[in-house]
């Protein structure tokens, strides 16, 4: 008796491992399935001035809302970082900007732009997240360290004050503010993958659709 209930137990994790192994392959064609947004709004996913990372050229497109004080999108970037890695040259992101967390979003938002300016802008924006507890503890916002912090990562602090205040500066956060409404979006983050939107939600839904779009892009 004991031995036919370890039976049972072991072809019960195996036939589980076995649906949980089909539903993982099968995952990728039906999140390919998902429908591109409507082409009414198609023009607020992304802008020509909206921040690229990866070849301007590439086929295969994320679009990330993305907020320098949310936790998730700091979750995120090593994410975004290994995708782009593993399809080499195939994919590019593209960042729109949100301010969900107020005063210290939209700052950590206007040194990003700066840094952009003076071509120090994956680095700034890396020390940005690195140190994201400091300067955007929920609890206690300290935004003033947000420029000592891009200073250490190659940003010209002297230059980027007035950066942060130019009429560009401004008129890219009007935009995206303005599009973050047109697009729906209420939390970050949220992509987008040649204009499909991440749904479900997760770290391997994301990696399942890049990988449809880029197999389908070769086929």
């Amino acid at each position: 008796m004991k031995n036919r209930s370890i039976v049972l137990s072991v072809l019960a994790v195996g036939l589980a491992i076995f649906a949980a192994a089909f539903w993982y392959q099968s995952r990728p064609a039906s999140i390919a399935q998902v429908e591109p947004i409507q082409p009414e709004i198609a023009e607020a996913l992304m802008r020509p001035y909206s921040p690229i990372m990866g070849p301007e050229d590439a086929p295969v497109t994320i679009v990330e809302f993305f907020d320098p004080a949310c936790e998730a999108c700091r979750a995120f970037y090593p994410v975004i970082k290994d995708i782009m890695a593993e399809h080499d040259g195939q994919v590019r992101v593209v960042l729109r900007y949100t301010a969900f967390h107020g005063a210290a979003s939209e700052e950590a938002i206007r040194v990003m732009e700066a840094a952009r300016m003076q071509d120090v802008y994956v680095p700034v924006k890396e020390a940005i997240l690195e140190f994201q507890s400091r300067w955007a503890s929920h609890g206690e916002p300290a935004p003033g360290l947000i420029l000592g912090i891009a200073e250490q990562a190659g940003l010209d602090v002297h230059a980027a004050k007035n950066q942060m205040r130019a009429p560009q500066t401004l008129a890219i956060l009007n935009q995206d503010r303005a599009d973050v409404e047109t697009m729906s979006v209420r939390q970050t983050p949220t992509f987008f993958v040649n204009g499909k939107p991440l749904d479900p939600f997760g770290a391997d839904e994301l990696r399942a659709l890049v990988a449809a779009e880029v197999a389908a892009i070769g086929s």
